[in-house]
């Protein structure tokens, strides 16, 4: 079982030992309710194969899943079709704890949301669908509850899910079950899971010393992409300095936001994870596939609630989306290399953000990400580093072709079709 903590530097999640965790999740928000036993075991192997090592899960029920024949909910019902809060359903807790204790078994760490912005009242997601609001007064005994079933598998948990903070009833609740969670076990990190694009925090989570570090989404609006690499310097310049992380990027193979035609590529994914990463979040990076977070089954149906996406891939399709290798590649990249510590810099002498540089604090990495293919010229001298070209398309390696002239680095094109990033070392 993996404990985690909060490494000195602020800037990334460590293990007991004191080495660095690259924060690799996979998102599936509802494995709970829609995955048979049988199903989550096929997949944790798959997964696990992969090198993921982080599971984001909804403990409650999912509000946009698809539907399912395993009849499971975490409450019974009320007349109106809502949950009856104070009749817990123990079964499905207990088979949730199986599921984490599988996770945990194969060497992952859960991390689990408490509270998604629908079961709070006067969150955005409230506003679509209210009939779930979890009473106040029975967020203290649910999290104890939750604490009871899940916290010795040393879970991470997302106090919030999707959420805004637009009152101070909202605040209120998540204060509520961040406060209680840590006192119970403050072994568990904990974390924020937000709105799209979002970069506020009340001051009140903000400045707690019970929130370890933060997690933004770059989100899946075909419009607001740049927030990959805006939210990252957001984050990673906060007041409070903790470690930052893109954990819901744009999904392989999602519609975009607001019923928009059009899915996110292959592409797409692997350039808001390296965005993200080289801006100021490299903790990691979470992935998305679209029919895994749903868990959808192709006969069933999807319920467009929330933002609206198009259908879903079958799950069984979807976790072999070429796009989680990627994800997978972008960690061992960073192992590789030893890309710690990063500072993103502005160097980059062209009109544009989208390509994005980082060094290591003591300058021995530069790293750069390129997603299309031009020559590079930089405003710095670099003539003590080798660079190595690394094909993120076709995961191949290539020399680099470098100049030096007026105190300006100039990496010339390199030969592949895709998106790359470059590496330079220092030479010892």
């Amino acid at each position: 079982m993996i404990e985690l903590r909060i490494a000195e530097n602020k800037q990334y999640l460590e293990t007991e030992k004191g080495e660095r965790f690259f924060y690799l999740a996979d998102t599936v928000w509802s494995a709970f309710t829609n995955a048979t036993l049988e199903e989550w075991n096929d997949y944790l192997s798959y997964r696990k194969t992969q090198g993921f090592n982080v599971l984001q899960i909804n403990i409650l029920q999912q509000w946009d899943a698809s539907d399912t024949d395993v009849d499971m909910k975490p409450f019974a019902y009320k007349e109106d079709g809502s949950f009856d809060f104070n009749k817990r359903n123990d079964a499905y807790f207990e088979r949730a704890e199986k599921m984490v204790a599988m996770a945990v078994e194969k060497g992952f760490v859960p991390a689990l949301v408490l509270l998604w912005c629908n079961y709070v009242p006067e969150t955005w997601g409230s506003e679509i669908s209210n009939i779930n609001n979890m009473p106040f007064e029975l967020v203290e005994d649910y999290v104890k509850y939750v604490d009871g079933k899940f916290s010795k598998y040393n879970p991470i948990y997302l106090v919030s899910g999707d959420t805004d903070f637009p009152t101070e009833l909202a605040t209120s609740y998540y204060s509520l079950a961040l406060n209680t969670i840590k006192q119970l076990s403050p072994q568990c990190l904990t974390t924020l899971h937000i709105r799209g694009r979002l970069t506020e925090i009340p001051d009140e989570l903000l400045h707690s010393n019970k929130l370890d570090f933060y997690m933004f989404q770059s989100g899946h609006n075909i419009q607001f992409q740049n927030t990959s690499y805006t939210l990252a310097e957001e984050f990673s310049n906060k007041p409070v300095k903790r470690p930052a992380l893109n954990s819901e990027p744009c999904y392989e193979q999602m519609g975009y936001s607001r019923n928009i035609y059009g899915r996110f590529s292959r592409f797409d994914v692997r350039k808001a994870a390296w965005q993200s990463l080289l801006s100021g979040a490299e903790a990691g990076v979470t992935y998305g596939a679209h029919g895994i977070w749903s868990w959808h089954k192709q006969e069933k149906g999807f319920g467009l609630v929330g933002e609206a996406f198009d259908k879903p891939y079958d799950w069984r399709d979807a976790v072999k989306f070429e796009g989680a290798w990627d994800y997978a590649f972008a960690k061992k990249i960073f192992h590789l290399f030893n890309l710690n510590e990063l500072k993103p810099l502005k160097i980059v002498m062209k009109s544009t953000e989208e390509i994005r540089v980082a060094s290591s604090k003591d300058a021995s990495r530069i790293a750069i990400y390129l997603p299309v293919n031009t020559t590079l010229k930089l405003d710095t001298i670099l003539e003590d580093y080798d660079f190595t070209i690394i094909d993120l398309e076709h995961r191949r390696f290539g020399e680099a072709s470098v100049t030096i002239e007026d105190n300006i680095t100039t990496i010339g094109m390199h030969s592949f079709d895709s998106d790359v990033v470059i590496i330079g070392e220092k030479r010892r």
